[in-house]
């Protein structure tokens, strides 16, 4: 098995709406002396895409409707972030400060949106991207130009997880990738033929990225993970990884 290495990228600045976030990236990487490879996977936070893709909205600009009004007294969240909750996911379930949500095969606490990293003034929030699989692809295809190298690229969110406390880095998008690796008909050490075993792959790496970005003051909303053995795909999506409604096992 090969060496898996996860880089870092330490000197990417403030992203600001508008900003080429690939070229941020590629920038970075030759501060750092870190020159991509075929096959590198560049793992990218939702919140600087989301903030180069200007998906940030400031509450005082938000006004609630009647639903939004009456879900906040339930739940004791700001109208206004209820507002934006229901605009970007379908409701799951609710409890004190939490609404579950639903949205383009992401469950999590309030749709996402995050007032953390944002520009401190507790006013202005992030909403995640609006087609990550969009935005993955974009990434990838400026810095496959940049670069001159064949890459895949991966946007992570943070997400809790069913029935466990502490959340982990999910992928949300997608690009050049396939989500998974299966095992399915090939032999274990002792003989016997697997039958079910696949592995999203694409989570697995989202969660190994996570632990040199960090979720504080940190500042490295980008990882490269180098040494990943995994199929290239040109036309594989997040979708390819959601399970349809019909099979949930919990409801």
């Amino acid at each position: 098995m090969k060496e898996i290495r996860i880089i870092p990228l330490r000197t990417i600045p403030d992203v600001r709406p508008g900003d080429d976030l690939a070229l941020l990236i590629f920038d970075a990487c030759r501060r750092e002396g870190v020159d991509l490879e075929d096959g590198d996977v560049v793992v990218v936070s939702s919140k600087v895409v989301s903030k180069s893709e200007g998906r940030i909205v400031d509450l005082d600009s938000v006004n609630p409707g009647a639903d939004a009004l009456e879900l906040s007294r339930k739940v004791g969240i700001d109208p206004r972030l209820v507002q934006l909750i229901l605009e970007e996911g379908d409701v799951l379930k609710i409890k004190r400060e939490l609404i579950i949500t639903y949205r383009r095969g992401i469950v999590c606490g309030n749709a996402g949106i995050d007032m953390s990293n944002v520009d401190g003034s507790g006013r202005r929030v992030v909403l995640l991207p609006e087609d990550p699989d969009r935005s993955a692809r974009e990434i990838r295809r400026r810095l496959m130009e940049l670069s001159g190298r064949k890459v895949a690229v991966i946007v992570v969110d943070t997400c809790g997880r069913p029935f466990r406390r502490g959340a982990v880095n999910f992928a949300i998008g997608i690009a050049g990738i396939r989500p998974f690796r299966t095992y399915v008909g090939r032999r274990d050490r002792y003989g016997y033929v697997m039958q079910r075993t696949n592995i999203c792959i694409v989570d697995e790496i989202a969660a190994a990225a996570e632990l040199a970005m960090g979720q504080g003051d940190e500042g490295i909303p980008v990882v490269i993970v180098r040494g990943v053995d995994y199929e290239e795909c040109e036309d594989c999506t997040i979708m390819d990884v959601v399970m349809p409604r019909e099979d949930w096992l919990f409801k």
